[in-house]
């Protein structure tokens, strides 16, 4: 048996960016900073995702989320791979591909424009 599945809470460290293809397909690219739960003395860095997200769910994180929204999302974990133009390496990172999308943010904390649960794409 095989899982690949990731779920996160955290705040958009951006604006997202959405690209529309000749195809009709919409893509939504973000970045999502999570904090990790600490010991005592420890800083407080968050851990940064890059999410990717496709059709109708991207067009409304297009729509109502931005930098600082408090969002959920869940999917798996991917790898975009690459060869670098100039040193000709290969170089990969990862990312995540979104499949579900929860603005949990409040009008009251400047994120999405729901209360939570109300909104679950």
């Amino acid at each position: 048996m095989s899982l690949n599945m990731v779920t996160l809470v955290g705040r958009a460290g951006r604006d997202p960016e959405i690209r529309y293809f000749e195809s009709g397909t919409v893509k939504c690219s973000l970045t999502l900073a999570v904090n990790r739960l600490r010991r005592k003395g420890e800083e407080d860095k968050p851990d940064w995702f890059d999410l990717e997200i496709w059709g109708k769910t991207a067009e409304i994180a297009g729509e109502y989320v931005k930098k600082g929204s408090l969002i959920g999302v869940s999917g798996s974990l991917a790898f975009s791979r690459w060869t670098d133009k100039v040193t000709k390496e290969a170089k990969e990172r990862p990312v995540i591909k979104v499949d579900r999308l929860e603005l949990l943010g409040s009008r009251r904390d400047g994120g999405a424009d729901s209360s939570p649960d109300e909104e679950d794409f």
